[in-house]
């Protein structure tokens, strides 16, 4: 039986601080590919759960630079695979708004208004919760600590991660 536990956000935040301006060797950087941004988040995600999902295509999980899902990856494939409706191990998420989302969840911006390209980390948060007081850290421009604010997106997307599914 699959149950949900919960994230440990503090696990994943403390990870976010200390690969935010390096790279983990465990993991290859694409950075010179596409970004590493989503690679990057998926990291702090796993550091979290400390669980993949190795299903074949819609899965989320690394092996190493070519044995990956797409979802490991790919800004809209993070979404998909943690916005999925059919229950199955790895951390799921759901799309809130901006008063909802805590430090170690996931925000994904689309600079040009259509396309979802950059998925930051929320490292912390002061009250009252608005862009200038989200802090982020991300690869593809590494950063942490940044002021959401500080970004030119023409849209944004609030992933709350709810927990993970372990068999």
């Amino acid at each position: 039986m699959v149950r949900l536990y919960p994230y440990d956000r503090d696990v994943a935040v403390a990870y976010a601080h200390r690969w935010a301006y390096s790279r983990n060797p465990r993991f290859y950087d694409y950075q010179n590919i596409g970004g590493d941004c989503t690679n990057f988040v998926s990291q702090c995600l796993y550091a979290g759960t400390g669980i993949m999902n190795f299903t074949p295509v819609f899965g989320w999980y690394y092996i190493d630079a070519n044995a990956k899902s797409p979802s490991w990856t790919g800004v809209p494939y993070l979404f998909d695979f943690l916005k999925r409706e059919q229950t199955s191990v790895g951390p799921i998420g759901e799309e809130v708004t901006i008063s909802k989302i805590e430090p170690g969840d996931i925000l994904q911006l689309s600079f040009d208004g259509i396309h979802y390209q950059h998925t930051p980390i929320v490292v912390q948060i002061s009250e009252p919760i608005t862009p200038e007081t989200i802090l982020v850290a991300a690869h593809s421009d590494d950063a942490d600590y940044r002021p959401l604010n500080t970004y030119q997106y023409k849209n944004i997307r609030y992933i709350h991660i709810a927990g993970f599914y372990k068999d």
